[in-house]
């Protein structure tokens, strides 16, 4: 195994934390929040030593990892900046336990939203700062993740042949990094794009900056309590909307934008993730719900976001969660089982069905009423996901059910985990207390919520490689 290899990646990722906890430093020094510097200091200098060991160890290193040590650096990142980043938390004045400061950490890099914190607009305004930047790093890291992923000429298990994701050359180094800068660029780009589109419908700075990092990532930390406070006005909701479907769409779709080449029929699954909404919408538009809040709360379970503006809770939160589990493009902040595989799913099932009534029938395996083919590959790899998500949802459901919760909550509970879906108004679960839960179970739902990022399916590849030697 290249340890070397490893360990060069894996500080790359340690150093942007340096750099928001020097954000911090300068945000707390210019409105005098002194109390806080010390955290954020302490934070600098262990992400910056850690990094710059794990830098000096791989420097010299063959840098081209191959497919299963990927898996393991993006595993280890996420284990590595949770630690890095739940020092703040743990370091701060509200006397946060070391697990539940990293509950916290994983739940914002994950872009998840469960939060051990009440009255979070009574938080110190560079902690809320901090929040949102956990997610806003971990968004980003996720897309990089992707790219590296998908630019593997090893990796069998992918589904290129069906999704967008990108040139002819992509399996290139150089393509690779090229993507991985434009990604960083337009991920900020748009990150302010919709923090100054909000600040400019109404919404003040502080929150403006709070809600665009959360939103660009698909996560569910919020600067207060509930968003309907922030949103309230027809315009901020349609900005709000405009963000969300950012989050859940193929990211190539949106650099094709900014470069100027896009075409439809290299984004039909974009396409189809933009008129979902609008038939669950019609689907469900005999609710007293306004019209707009419906396609917010549609739009945000498909992004795994899970905020809505409707503050009581409603019939139809069985509904939502089910959406949650569909979730957006492969190439996208999005979990899930994604919208490509879901249609895979129900295609083959219904092909399977008509060959049974009718045998002698032309069978059309295309996609999206595309001209690319599903393969028998695609299909087996679709089938694994969906059984591997419902096996960490029977496994995560018995495990809090010993906590004595309830079958229902911790049934919800499991899913909104395994999509990285925040616990909001829209499924009925604003109440759970994270903080009161026993160890296993917070132990249990910071596994399962990066699992739930990276998917089962990674850690089974693994254990493969290891286990069985080929």
């Amino acid at each position: 195994m290249n340890l070397k290899g490893i360990s060069f990646y894996l500080s790359l990722f340690c150093f942007p934390i340096s750099f928001l906890s020097f954000i911090n430093i300068l945000y707390a020094s210019y409105f005098d929040y002194f109390l806080s510097i010390d955290t954020y200091f302490t934070t600098l200098i262990i992400s910056f030593v850690i990094g710059s060991g794990l830098f000096y160890f791989g420097k010299n290193s063959q840098k081209n990892i191959n497919f299963i040590e990927q898996l393991i650096t993006i595993i280890m990142t996420y284990l590595l900046t949770s630690l890095l980043v739940a020092l703040p938390f743990y370091l701060s004045n509200y006397q946060v336990t070391f697990l539940n400061a990293i509950f916290e950490s994983v739940s914002g890099l994950t872009g998840t939203g469960f939060s051990i914190f009440k009255n979070i607009k009574y938080l110190d305004p560079t902690l809320i700062l901090w929040r949102s930047s956990s997610q806003w790093i971990g968004g980003l890291y996720f897309l990089i993740f992707l790219i590296i992923i998908f630019s593997n000429k090893s990796f069998n298990y992918k589904m290129t042949n069906l999704t967008y994701s990108g040139e002819n050359n992509f399996n290139t180094r150089e393509n690779v990094k090229d993507n991985i800068l434009k990604i960083f660029i337009i991920y900020s780009v748009l990150s302010i794009i919709i923090l100054s589109l909000l600040n400019v419908s109404g919404v003040r700075l502080f929150n403006s900056l709070n809600m665009s990092m959360t939103l660009i990532s698909g996560g569910g930390f919020l600067p207060t309590d509930f968003i309907g406070k922030i949103i309230s006005t027809n315009l901020q909701k349609i900005i709000f909307i405009f963000a969300l479907i950012i989050s859940m769409l193929n990211f190539y779709l949106v650099i094709n934008i900014f470069n100027k080449k896009i075409l439809v029929k290299d984004h039909k699954e974009d396409l189809y993730l933009i008129i979902l909404p609008l038939i669950l919408f019609a689907f469900i538009y005999f609710t007293n719900y306004k019209g707009i809040d419906i396609i917010i709360s549609v739009i945000s379970s498909l992004a795994n976001s899970g905020l809505t503006v409707v503050q009581s809770g409603n019939n139809l939160s069985l509904y939502f969660l089910l959406i949650t589990i569909i979730g957006g493009s492969l190439i996208s902040n999005t979990s899930g089982i994604k919208l490509t595989r879901f249609y895979i799913l129900l295609k083959i099932t219904s092909l399977e069905i008509i060959k049974l009534i009718s045998p002698n029938s032309v069978i059309n395996k295309t996609i999206f009423n595309s001209d690319k083919k599903i393969s028998d590959e695609n299909i087996k790899i679709s089938f694994l996901i969906f059984i591997s998500f419902f096996l960490s949802l029977l496994i995560l459901s018995s495990f809090l059910v010993i906590d004595d919760i309830g079958f229902e909550k911790s049934f919800k509970l499991s899913i909104l985990t395994l999509t990285n879906t925040v616990n909001s108004e829209m499924f009925n679960m604003q109440n759970v207390n994270f903080t009161n839960l026993l160890t296993s179970s917070k132990m249990s739902l910071i596994l399962f919520m990066i699992i739930g990022k990276i998917e089962l399916i990674s850690i089974f590849l693994i254990f493969k490689k290891i286990l069985f030697k080929d």
